[in-house]
Formats: structure tokens, sequence, C-alpha cells
């Protein structure tokens, strides 16, 4: 019996072993990060021609890293992780070259890392160049990166809304994302994603811009296009006298400004024109991210579906509505970890969609359901709304005219918008070029359908 005006009742000895047990694997992670730490450090000093190029930005890191290195190992040995393991425990793993060990709390398999480590200090090295994606869920993450990383170029691909919950305002979201460029000994910037009175946060003078609206140091200029073969143009730079031409094999401006940041890179690596056109050429979209698949009823799939964010919702739908096609459909999941901005975010990307442009809205998740659909619906729009993905696919195979376009896009947790596009293949042999198809990606994804 709680005594009246007395002090709280003491801790159960459940509740003691928990908070016991949580300070114990706090300090273990502590002590296992401070020794990747370290252990990159030697690394880096142990092969002090080794290169490394970090990016960072709100959106298009994965795009812009796999640009980069495309284009690097024309001339280079390249490393770069394929995943996004840009954390403070995964992003030293990825620059080191070891697995993640499959036991994370298990002592043993640290320090089977550790000894790896070891001995990747100790053997030659077999790159030249490092490529490392770094990310952030809260104000400090990528600070934390400089205490033990001076990357020769860092990379800084688009300051837009992410984690508003943690973050709470654009110029933190700055903050966070531009401090790469003041511990990196040179910085390259995109100018177009990322708003000119941010560039009082950077305090490295060794600065370089790139983009597509021709603001920037190095630019695309975009001279022809087709969704069969690409965006034919030329790049613009400060260094060579005449301009670089190529062909790029992507789709839609904001996947052309990862490849000019990747010219960028290479021209600071000294790399020779011919060498960097094979590269850019060479360069093809990541799945999930605006890579076109076929779709039924000789159908085109944008497929979108990694993540999204209002930015690049955005971009992805103004390249819908510029490409000419019979139907347009477009498949919109609820966008993660807005915030109290996500409301806003939502409806605003609603008020994109207007009925002579877009022919079907199709929303999967609550807050696009919410927020979205409602705003599409005033433009006058045919909007129907799902809980769940495979819903909305089933729903799209049945009006997709011949030639359509659809754009899928959306968040990755609880929206999966790529199960969507699944139903609506014309091969099912394509389902290989759609993300989280792994075992276990398909077992978590089987237990979260199963609540619908």
């Amino acid at each position: 019996m709680q005594e009246v005006g007395g002090s709280s009742p003491p801790c159960s000895t459940i509740e003691i072993i928990h908070h016991i047990g949580y300070a114990v694997g706090i300090m273990f992670k502590n002590y296992i990060q401070k020794k990747l730490e370290k252990y990159t450090v030697k690394y880096l000093q142990a092969h002090p021609d080794i290169k490394l190029i970090c990016v960072a930005g709100s959106v298009g890191k994965t795009s812009t890293k796999t640009a980069i290195a495309t284009v690097l190992s024309q001339q280079y040995r390249v490393h770069m992780h394929e995943g996004n393991h840009n954390t403070e425990l995964t992003a030293p793993l990825a620059i080191l070259g070891i697995d993640y060990p499959g036991q994370i709390r298990s002592p043993f398999a640290w320090w089977s890392v550790f000894r790896a480590a070891k001995q990747k200090i100790k053997s030659p090295s077999d790159v030249d160049v490092i490529i490392q994606e770094i990310g952030t869920d809260r104000p400090g993450d990528i600070p934390s990166f400089g205490r033990y990383l001076q990357p020769d170029v860092g990379v800084i691909t688009a300051i837009t809304p992410e984690h508003m919950q943690n973050f709470g305002t654009i110029d933190a979201v700055a903050a966070e994302e531009l401090s790469l460029g003041n511990f990196s000994k040179v910085v390259i910037i995109n100018r177009d994603d990322i708003e000119g009175r941010f560039a009082q946060l950077l305090t490295n003078p060794n600065i370089d811009t790139y983009g597509t609206s021709g603001m920037a140091e190095y630019s695309f200029v975009d001279e022809d296009f087709s969704i069969e073969e690409g965006h034919k143009g030329y790049f613009t730079n400060p260094e060579f006298q005449d301009n670089i031409h190529a062909t790029l094999h992507v789709l839609g401006e904001h996947n052309v400004r990862p490849v000019v940041g990747a010219v960028a890179v290479a021209i600071r690596f000294g790399m020779a024109p011919e060498a960097i056109v094979r590269g850019v050429e060479m360069i093809r979209p990541v799945p999930g991210r605006m890579n076109t698949i076929k779709g039924a009823n000789s159908s085109l799939i944008i497929d979108d579906t990694y993540n999204s964010s209002p930015a690049a919702a955005q971009m992805a739908l103004q390249t819908l509505i510029n490409l000419p096609a019979p139907q347009h459909i477009a498949i919109l999941g609820s966008m993660n970890e807005l915030g109290a901005s996500s409301a806003a975010e939502h409806e605003r990307i609603g008020r994109m969609c207007y009925p002579d442009q877009i022919d079907w809205v199709v929303t999967v998740g609550e807050e696009a359901a919410q927020y979205l659909a409602p705003a599409a619906q005033a433009n006058g729009c045919p909007v129907k709304s799902f809980p769940d993905a495979i819903s909305a696919g089933s729903y799209i195979h049945q009006f997709i005219e011949p030639g359509a376009i659809i754009l899928a896009k959306g968040s990755e947790g609880g929206i999966f918008v790529e199960e969507a596009v699944k139903i609506i293949l014309h091969s099912i042999d394509d389902n290989e070029h759609l993300v989280r198809q792994t075992p276990e990606w398909l077992e978590a994804k089987s237990q979260f359908f199963s609540r619908f």
C-alpha cells in the first residue's frame, strides 16, 4: 500500500534489472564505437594514399555516392558499401570493408571484427578511393563523424525536411548536414537543392558547387531528352576549355544532379574528359530511385519506392507530369518522419495534382489519406486511398490504359509501395529490380500486411 504524501514506491527488482541492462548496453555500444573509430583512424593513417569521400544530405545520398563510384572506377580502385551503412557503428565498418556482425550483442562477434580491423591496418591497401555515406537521425550525428574523420572531399546533396520530429526546423537540418563541409578538406555542394542563405553555416573556404540550373561552377546543359535514350547534353566546368558532351541514362532533372556531382569530384581527382564520359554513360538508376520498369498493359512504371520526402516527392511528380502519355497515374504513399510539418507537407504534394495532368491519384497510408488525398481531390483529381500498398496495386491494375505512365512513391516504414508495383509489373521476373526483396524483408512485410 502506497503511503499518502510519501515518496514514490521503490523500483521492482525486474525494473532495476532492466535499467542496469540498458545502462550496460549503452556502455557496451560506446566501447564498440570508440574502438571502431580508433581502428578507422589507424587504417587511414597506415594508408595515407587512400582518398576518402563522404556524402551527406537530406535526399540523394545513395544515388550520388553510386554515381561518384561509377565514374571514379574508370581510373581508380574504388570501395563503396552498396547499402546505407551510414551510422556511428556501421560507417566505420563500411570504410574498413568489414561486414557488420550478425550477433551484435555478442562480445565474441565484435572481437572477430576487431581482429579483422587490425589485419586491415597491417595489410597492403587494395583501394585508392573510399566513398562513404553518412546519415543523421538527430542533431549532432554528423558532427560526431568529425571527431575522427577528415574527408578529402565532402559532398552535400540537399537540405530538405527530414526527421523533423527531432530537428524541428529546416535551419537545424541545414546546420547538421552542412557540418560535413566544415571537417572536410574540400566541400562540394548541390547549389540547386541547398538554399543560398545556408552558406553562412560553412566555415570551410574550399567550396565548389554543382547543379543543373546554371548557377553552379559544375552544371549540365540538357539539349535533348527521351525516355529511351535519356538526357543528351554537356557539362560545363571551370577546368577544361571545351565542354564535356555525354548522354545520361537517368530520368528526371533531380537525378541528373548526382551525375553532375560525380563529374565535379572526378575533375577534382584529375580524370580526363574521355574517362569521365565513359563513367557517366555507365550510370543507371539505383533500384527504387526513379528506375523505369515495364508495367502491365504496355505501361511504364517509374519506381521511386525506396523512400520519400517532400522534395523528392515533388521532383518525382514533376517528372511524371512532364512525360507525355495517354494516362498518368500517381501512387503516393505517406512521407514518414516529418513531425509537426507532416500535414502541411502532404497537403503541398496533393496541391500539385491537377486532373488535366494526372488521371488518378492513389494514396497509401494514413497521413497521405488524411492530408494529401483531400488536397488533390479539391483540385478535381480522381482520388482513391488505401491503408496498404497491396490493395492499392490491385485497384490500379483494373484501369491501366495502354501506354500509361505510373509513378510509385512512398516511404519505407509501414508504407512499402514497392508491393503495389509488384502487382502491376509486366513480368514477375522484374521483382528482382524492386527494393526490399530479401528473405528478411519479405518476412517482415508479410507480417506487416497480415494486419490488413
